[in-house]
């Protein structure tokens, strides 16, 4: 998206061609539906700066920008290389508590770019300008000042606004960025702020009685950054602990080892939990994997330490019930009293691969309109050409998750690096995954994905485990069919916008 001259836009008049002229100018790749309000407001705020400044009609500035995966929003952004100055514009009545609520969320966010700040807001139905001050504090301010402001910024950047918010310099998980996250060097969502927000509010009003509070949504929403950042905050002064039900990895050691008022507990579902102290709050994390019995363990903590619990679990609706006979959701979803909230805004797993996945787990009534450039699919019939397309995939970057259940011989998989298998890839994200789906996956009469041959006893489903692997990818999957042509069918069917 490129800066567009506020001046130029606002001389169309005709209300019905503004977005397509701003689309133009900006090049931005969805139309933007903009109020009459907010383009007197933006007109009013052009004239107005054009008193104090001869060459205002001159300016670009990035409008109506909204940061990729956070859906924070900005009226109107200037970037050089030595500061950001950002122009919020209202009209109405706001309060001054509103404005520097904005203001300083506006600077929050923006820090990321890591330049000087200057922030300002005009009230068009009062002709008011105030700015932001370093101390943070709101003050009024004079139209002379922000045109030096302006006028001081020189060399100003006219390319695409979204390579200077790339989501991994805002967007991390705890467990494959923990230096990160210990230096809180990452941002929430707005719904995740407001979600922990709620939690916040109600602990703190219901301090010393047992109150359950949690969150789904499916793998990629967020949902483990928003549980250790409310565990963090919650150990400012007390003891709490998370019980986390995923696999034992390195990350989870360095988090517990630093985070001083933090303890983890790696949970089994088929052993009993046991703690060293008391904790006044308890966060559950893989809560989809929990077991009645495991959570007795917890709830008998949480009422003998009179102590609020914390879950945080995937939504897994679109896999068969059948494979996912373990699973916590309708347990933690029963408790008495229970708050339960959704996310819903995807930031590991684009919306693209999201669609793609749930297809694949469910294909009853699903018509595909949607394109899938970013999925692979490849067919081998017998084990050496299993090989050569998993090495194929292997070069390209992706990685491969393996189920441990696979009809193959472990000695096809000699010598290929990049490999993790599917217990120890719950808690880890990457660019690309590849996948293998052999001769006992198959499709139900109820169109849902299952697989044949599996022991009644088996704790984990493979499709449960194929849903979650593919999940872990951030940009790209595969699918490599294994001597199942009835599958390949199905997934062709998909990608060629086809009814299954």
């Amino acid at each position: 998206m490129r800066p567009i001259n506020i001046y130029a836009l606002t001389r169309v008049k005709n209300p019905d061609l503004l977005g397509a002229m701003e689309r133009q100018m900006s090049g931005r790749s969805r139309h933007l539906t903009i109020k009459e309000w907010e383009i007197e407001g933006l007109k009013t705020f052009s004239e107005k700066l054009g008193e104090v400044l001869p060459d205002a009609f001159k300016l670009t500035f990035f409008y109506s920008f909204t940061m990729p995966k956070l859906g924070k929003e900005f009226d109107l952004l200037r970037v050089n290389d030595d500061c950001v100055i950002n122009i919020e514009l209202k009209s109405g009545n706001v309060s001054d508590e509103a404005i520097l609520k904005q203001l300083t969320l506006n600077r929050y966010y923006l820090s990321t770019l890591g330049k000087n700040m200057y922030s300002y807001l005009y009230l068009s139905n009062t002709d008011r300008l105030v700015r932001l001050s370093r101390s943070e504090k709101l003050v009024d301010a004079e139209w002379e000042d922000l045109a030096r402001t302006l006028e001081n910024q020189t060399d100003c950047y006219e390319g695409d606004i979204e390579d200077l918010f790339k989501e991994d310099r805002y967007l991390i998980s705890p467990l494959t960025d923990p230096a990160r996250f210990l230096r809180q060097d990452y941002f929430l969502t707005s719904q995740q702020r407001d979600i922990k927000k709620l939690i916040i509010k109600s602990i703190n009003k219901n301090k010393g009685e047992v109150t359950y509070h949690g969150f789904t949504g499916l793998p990629g929403t967020g949902k483990t950054i928003l549980l250790y950042d409310l565990a963090m905050q919650l150990s400012w002064e007390e003891y709490v602990c998370v019980f986390h039900f995923g696999s034992h990895e390195a990350e989870l050691e360095e988090l517990d080892m630093r985070l001083k008022r933090v303890d983890f507990y790696y949970c089994k579902p088929d052993e009993k939990i046991e703690v060293k102290r008391e904790y006044t709050a308890i966060l559950v994390d893989e809560g989809h994997r929990l077991t009645r019995d495991r959570l007795e363990d917890i709830l008998g903590f949480s009422e003998e330490w009179k102590a609020p619990v914390i879950f945080s679990y995937d939504l897994e609706d679109s896999i068969a019930p059948e494979e996912r006979k373990t699973y916590g959701a309708p347990l933690i979803e029963a408790l008495p009293g229970y708050a339960g909230h959704r996310l819903t805004n995807k930031i590991r797993v684009n919306s693209e691969l999201s669609s793609f996945i749930s297809g694949v787990m469910c294909i009853r009534g699903r018509i595909h309109r949607r394109e899938y450039p970013s999925v692979n699919v490849a067919y081998a019939e017998n084990t050496e050409e299993l090989k050569n397309l998993l090495t194929n995939f292997e070069n390209e970057g992706f990685m491969f998750i393996r189920d441990r259940e696979l009809s193959v011989e472990d000695e096809v998989f000699t010598g290929v690096s990049n490999m993790v298998e599917t217990s120890a890839a719950t808690c880890k994200e990457f660019d690309k995954v590849v996948m293998i789906m052999d001769e006992n996956f198959t499709y139900d009469k109820e169109g849902y994905l299952r697989t044949s041959g599996k022991k009644e006893d088996e704790e984990d489903y493979r499709v449960r485990n194929l849903f979650h692997g593919l999940s872990r990818a951030k940009t790209s999957v595969a699918l490599l069919i294994y001597n199942n042509e009835e599958v390949l069918d199905v997934i062709l069917a998909i990608l060629q916008k086809q009814k299954p």
